[in-house]
């Protein structure tokens, strides 16, 4: 977990088989009583069907009995990072939830200062036990273990801690401040149980593994599951199986053939989730790589824009993995205080492997599709070189919309040149504003009249040698007329064939946050904006073509999407 952003809501938190977040040098506010009721009654930028909760500042899931839970790190002090318990929601659908009493808050010596992330595990007889990390009074990190203290509730509203607690602690070599973020657990060949914790050592970055008996004494391995050198400190790790050959989700503890293994970790340094895909070795307790698959923050991510922290767990009751991730603000720490809360969660994402087996596909779960109405549907319309065209009878603030581009010609497209590596630092230089041959094309998003504001989300399309390059961005430059604001450019290669496949584009569009899946899945960027302008009923949608060759919308489905019910 990343101590140095206040404001941050570690989705590192847990769901049954979730886990929680926290930071390796965490500032605590102590005093943030009068901050309480500063919810701001104006308040444009509150999302209609992503969770948060009413104030404050929040965090990061599990099923039982088929109850969905999200526990997740919150402040009830202040809109700011400190204070932190665990906070508790439960579903039935992963949309609508209910918020129940604290689950877990400081109590005991290795909690005293903060009871940070962790996960959640199904032990035999279907009994949740919860791995977390605290802070002990010399303000280590340590992990504890709490149990429901009644498995007849079927909302586990209340938890309990053995005496053993704390049971890992930072020994042997361990930096007692980059010690945290404990995994769902899983059993080995040996029937123990096996659990990682996030860890760094001369800036190299581990996974520290852990093997027990009886879930309360752990024995730390001489060797960490994995590690990788200049990283910096590996925040909230996530160890998971997927099927090589179906889109179903596995419970990691299961065996057999034609699995792979994915290692996520949230790098502190950048504020990037990053994964490998890889081989699980058994009996040496050892997870390696796949040739290509890179564990540093040139690899892969779940998601290239406002996305940390996250967690997956295994769904059995739909065979699915499930991931979630944290969304952080892009004003100032004043700015959230005045609101009155910080951070959201993204929509909760299906996960699978690729057929390619290269990477990991994700798609906002089936659920989110309740909330749609009034439907808006076109078919083959061309877009011409420099079209806007609104996209009319929808609430633009709150809108899911699908569409797919098709070229009619790949002839012009530009020459990709050879140092273009870096696809934000290419989404950057090459905006929604700057003309190409085939694009920039695709959506404005929370737009005003004229256009003053805009979030793009769009593609490109270049030819490197023999194949063709397909660019995603999510241009937030012109987002809002506010200058204090991150207004960072995101940008990922999409792993697409535009030869002989159209370009598929969706976004969640949610007052402040853009949540885009382009190439079906492959490539996913959310954007957290502020616009001024364009808020509410003053929101519009349009699609546009910038580049100078024909586009073909083939296909846009559009829906004004209700508002999620969340009890406080």
């Amino acid at each position: 977990m990343a101590f140095t952003v206040v404001g941050f809501i570690g989705l590192c938190s847990l769901l049954l088989g979730y886990g929680v977040h926290v930071e390796a040098s965490h500032r605590v506010f102590s005093n943030l009583q009068s901050h309480q009721n500063t919810t701001a009654t104006h308040q444009p930028y509150r999302t209609g069907y992503h969770f948060q909760p009413a104030k404050n500042w929040i965090n990061g899931p599990m099923i039982y009995k088929d109850i969905y839970h999200l526990f997740y790190q919150y402040n009830p002090y202040g809109a700011v990072w400190g204070n932190i318990v665990w906070a508790h929601a439960t579903s039935t659908d992963l949309v609508n939830w209910v918020h129940h009493e604290v689950a877990i808050k400081p109590s005991i010596d290795s909690d005293i200062n903060g009871c940070w992330s962790g996960s959640a595990t199904i032990l035999s007889g279907e009994k949740p036990a919860i791995l977390y990390t605290g802070g002990d009074p010399q303000n280590r990190q340590v992990q504890n273990l709490a149990l429901p203290k009644n498995l007849s509730d079927e909302f586990l509203r209340e938890w309990i801690k053995p005496p053993r607690n704390p049971v890992m602690t930072p020994i042997d070599g361990i930096n007692a401040s980059s010690f945290r973020d404990p995994t769902t657990a899983w059993k080995g060949l040996d029937g123990r149980w096996r659990v990682i914790i996030g860890s760094q050592i001369d800036r190299q970055g581990k996974a520290i593994l852990y093997r027990s008996k009886d879930f309360i004494h752990w024995v730390r391995a001489q060797h960490p599951l994995h590690s990788s050198n200049n990283t910096g400190m590996w925040e909230c790790p996530d160890f998971f199986r997927v099927s090589v050959n179906s889109t179903v989700g596995l419970d990691t503890s299961l065996n057999g053939p034609s699995v792979k293994h994915v290692l996520k970790v949230s790098l502190g340094e950048t504020q990037h989730d990053c994964y490998t895909i890889g081989t699980y070795d058994l009996k040496k307790d050892m997870y390696i790589p796949d040739n290509g698959s890179i564990d540093n923050g040139f690899g892969l991510r779940f998601d290239y824009g406002k996305f940390y922290a996250s967690k997956t767990f295994f769904d059995s009751s739909k065979n699915r993995r499930i991931l979630w991730g944290w969304i952080n603000e892009s004003d100032s720490e004043q700015d959230d205080i005045k609101k009155g809360w910080s951070g959201i969660h993204a929509i909760p994402r299906n996960l699978w492997l690729d057929k390619t087996g290269k990477q990991l596909v994700q798609w906002p779960i089936q659920e989110i599709k309740m909330l749609r109405e009034k439907p808006v549907d076109w078919q083959s319309t061309e877009m011409k070189p420099g079209s806007v065209s609104e996209v009319l009878d929808v609430t633009a603030a709150q809108v899911d919309v699908e569409i797919l581009l098709d070229l009619p010609t790949l002839e012009k497209a530009e020459n990709m040149d050879p140092s273009w590596v870096d696809p934000q630092l290419l989404c950057s230089e090459k905006g929604a504003s700057v003309k190409g041959s085939l694009g920039p094309f695709g959506l404005l998003a929370l737009a005003s009249k004229g256009l003053k504001e805009q979030t793009a989300i769009f593609f490109r399309v270049f030819k490197d040698q023999e194949r063709y390059v397909v660019l995603m961005c999510s241009d937030q430059s012109r987002s809002s007329l506010r200058q204090d604001l991150d207004k960072t450019t995101y940008g990922a290669f999409l792993d697409v064939d535009p030869l002989h496949e159209g370009l598929s584009l969706r976004s969640l569009i949610d007052h402040s946050i853009v949540e885009s899946f382009g190439g079906n899945g492959k490539a996913c960027i959310i954007a957290r904006v502020y616009p001024e302008l364009a808020i509410n009923d003053n929101a519009h949608l349009y699609v546009f073509n910038n580049g100078t060759e024909n586009v073909m919308l083939s296909k846009l489905s559009a829906w004004s999407m209700k508002k999620a019910q969340i009890i406080y």
